[in-house]
Order: C-alpha cells, then structure tokens, then sequence
C-alpha cells in the first residue's frame, strides 16, 4: 500500500472515530415507577411510549438520550439542582413552588393523560356520594377529590403497586381507584388478564392534564424536539395507538 493510500485510510478512519464521538449525549432524568404503557422499567431497561419516541426524536438529531430512572423525589431534586439535562414527565403545575425563580423549557404535550376512578364495571354509573373510601398508589394525590378528602367525605387507601390497587377494586375492598387510566387498562390487559373488568366513570371529578418534556440547560434541543413533533405527528400518533397511552380519554367539556 502506498503512503499516500495509508494516510487516506488513516484520515477517514479517524475521521469514522470522531464521527461515532461527536452524537451528543444528554441524560433524561425519568421516573422508576412502572407506568407502562407509558414509560416504565422492564428487567431494568427503561421502555414504553416514551423511550420509543425519543430514541426516535435522537436517532434523527444525532444525539444520545441516556435514561436515569430515580426516585419521584430524588429525580426532582437531581432536576432543579440542575444535575440532569432533561427531565420526563414533567409539568409546569407540579411542585409549583419548587418551580419560582427557575428558567424551566417545557415541551409542546408528549401526550395527554386522564387521571381518573375507576370501578368495576356493574357500578360504572356509581355517584360521587357513593364513593367513601378511594384507593391510589402511595404518595399519588388525586387532587381532583382533595375538597371532599379535605372534608372528611372521602378517606384514601394508599397501596404500593398498580396491580395490588387494581386487584383492590376488582374484589371491592374500595370502592374505586383514582389512576392513570391508561395504565389501569395496561395492568388488566396485560398483567391481570381482566379485560374490562373495571372501567373509567368519567361522570366523577378527574383531571386531563399533559406531560411534558422539560429542562433548565437545552432550551434549543427542547425546541427541536417541538419541530420534530409536529413534522412527524403521524409517526407519533401510531406510536400511541400502538402503545394505547391515550385510550379510554373522553371528549374535551
């Protein structure tokens, strides 16, 4: 081989190291909750909706998302401590007073959520006076029931696990569940094989909400990110039918 061939093979292989360098990588603070089916950890890899669409957002941008999946509580103290890049889910309403004094870039909605009840299905017109006893995952607040919680109309039962709630109501021990709903309709489907043995009474208080992508440092790559979801809606909105993260969500009152 002669030198000059070497030194064009040496130029592009280095040039192929500096490539495979130069994707950016960011770390996304995430929550290490099981919330399938949008986000949560199997075997410890994070996965879901969520991790499929941003792999996507930077396979397309040439960046590298890592995932930290932390504590509730310790991810948003990493966050406005500024020791994460991105943080997700996020929203401009939680820990609100956490939030003042900070420049925080929040992303156009990732997806639209219900946080609702749930009941089993022969009680599914079941009133508001009905419910005496609401059962939600520890350290969740069904703020849409605080005034009747505040009041001492209703009393929270607390459990540790989606599924262990979910098998509460199934056997009556309370009288509803306050959830996700599309994570309510993940855990009878696929983890309890109970199809439709609970179902969403949206007649009672519930909250339609958003989650966001956020961060205090790339306010430039969150704006691509709002780019690439509208350039690619129809990419995203396949992702969602097929992870069903936005099933069961009633018309817009």
């Amino acid at each position: 081989m002669r030198k000059s061939q070497i030194a064009i093979f040496s130029i592009c292989t280095l040039g192929i190291a500096f490539g495979a360098d130069a994707a950016q990588t960011f770390v996304v603070g995430v929550e290490n909750q099981d919330y399938l089916p949008a986000y949560g950890q199997i075997q410890g890899k994070y996965q879901g909706f969520a991790r499929e669409l941003f792999d996507a957002f930077a396979r397309d941008r040439d960046y590298v998302f890592e995932y930290r999946a932390l504590p509730v509580p310790r991810l948003y103290a990493s966050f406005f401590n500024g020791q994460l890049d991105f943080k997700f889910p996020d929203n401009a309403n939680w820990k609100r007073d956490q939030r003042d004094g900070k420049a925080i870039t929040y992303s156009e909605p990732v997806l639209t959520y219900i946080d609702g009840v749930v009941v089993p299905v022969g009680r599914k017109d079941i009133t508001v006076d009905a419910i005496r006893t609401l059962g939600t995952v520890a350290g969740f607040t069904p703020w849409a029931w605080m005034d009747r919680i505040d009041t001492g109309k209703v009393k929270v039962s607390e459990n540790a696990s989606f599924e262990a709630l979910v098998r509460q109501v199934v056997a009556g021990r309370i009288d509803g569940a306050y959830a996700n709903i599309a994570v309510v309709n993940y855990q009878l489907n696929k983890v309890l094989a109970m199809p439709g043995a609970l179902v969403f009474a949206p007649q009672l208080p519930y909250s339609r909400d958003h989650y966001h992508l956020a961060t205090l440092k790339h306010a430039g790559v969150v704006n691509e990110f709002n780019i690439w979801l509208r350039q690619n809606g129809s990419l995203v909105d396949a992702m969602k039918r097929r992870h069903g993260v936005e099933v069961s969500l009633p018309a817009k009152q």
